[in-house]
């Protein structure tokens, strides 16, 4: 890959370019760890020859649990096996049953990924929100970028239950809401799905929020609709409409993406008579915070009763155990 990046015709293509570049940093990085992985195990290996006393063996020892957290961090990364794992991510929380307190919950996922993202350094951008009236959010799209984005979230897609008091509620009754997660892969080029510009409604409208920069005075909102599929992706959060146009463009495709290997898998399951459709409210995970506090994963049955830690985004063994258990199902 080095040496195609040295070619003369190289940029000629930038977006190509650019996703070859990005490939070839998240190499350059593996490979600096595992070679890093092996200097220490060389040296380590080369003090357990000369050890004298038991203050050198406890350093050793020491040095080999580093070593074990360095290999399990390699470990780790082999389950990003996936044809898209290693792409960027969209995510988009919508708030569904329970009224105010979906729409508070639908804003606690939110912050709950954001945190995560700020943790693992991930870089975020907000594409689209729409403001409960009350409170909370009905619904937001963002975009997640960092290595194996993708990789990490698709852990998260499918119903989040909250069971909690409501603050919501005069009588301070315990209430169950609902928001569902999608999350998609970004995706470049499709080679699958073409999209005709004769299939595309675009519709442009004033952003909303709070404004700043001229951004709600003017039509800079822009809303994409394919019309065979009636797939729908909008972005209100750029200062132009055309840089609205080219993230509400990046959803779409994402969205359309998604559908067609949607399609290609129930038929696959038709073909074997396995195949149910996923229905509303079969949540993937429960996060209970009265009358005790857990947060348990329906999938894999890994659960934690520290709550509170998961809402502020500690949310790593959530994803590890997830994608174990994929790849034992593979």
């Amino acid at each position: 890959m080095e040496r195609t990046t040295a070619e003369k015709e190289f940029w000629s293509d930038n977006q190509k370019a650019s996703e070859t570049m990005k490939e070839l940093e998240l190499l350059r990085i593996e490979v600096g760890e595992i070679e890093n992985t092996e200097k220490r195990i060389e040296e380590i290996s080369g003090l357990a020859e000369i050890a004298e006393n038991e203050k050198d063996a406890a350093e050793i020892e020491k040095e080999i649990g580093k070593i074990g957290e360095m290999m399990d961090k390699l470990e780790f990364k082999t389950l990003f096996n996936g044809p898209y794992d290693k792409n960027d991510a969209i995510l988009s929380i919508h708030s569904g049953a329970g009224g105010v307190d979906a729409q508070d919950w639908a804003e606690m996922l939110l912050r709950m990924y954001l945190r995560w993202a700020e943790k693992n350094n991930f870089k975020v951008r907000l594409i689209d929100e729409s403001r409960g009236g009350e409170a909370g959010i009905k619904s937001a799209t963002f975009e997640v970028e960092g290595p194996y984005g993708y990789g990490h979230l698709q852990s998260e897609a499918g119903v989040h239950r909250l069971v909690r008091l409501s603050p919501f509620n005069a009588d301070n009754l315990r209430q169950t809401s609902f928001a569902l997660v999608e999350v998609l892969p970004i995706i470049s080029e499709m080679e699958e799905v073409k999209i005709k510009p004769d299939d595309l409604r675009i519709d442009t409208f004033r952003s909303g929020g709070a404004g700043g920069q001229s951004v709600n005075k003017t039509e800079s909102a822009v809303r994409i609709t394919h019309i065979p599929t009636g797939l729908v992706a909008a972005c209100q959060n750029e200062r132009s409409q055309a840089q609205n146009k080219e993230q509400a463009m990046k959803v779409l495709k994402a969205k359309l993406h998604q559908k067609f290997l949607e399609e290609k898998e129930k038929e696959k399951m038709k073909l074997r008579g396995e195949y149910k459709s996923a229905e509303w409210g079969n949540q993937i995970r429960s996060y209970v915070l009265h009358p005790y506090k857990m947060v348990k994963d329906h999938r894999t049955k890994y659960e934690t009763s520290d709550a509170e830690k998961v809402l502020d985004g500690e949310i790593s063994e959530f994803i590890e155990e997830y994608l174990k258990f994929a790849a034992g199902k593979k």
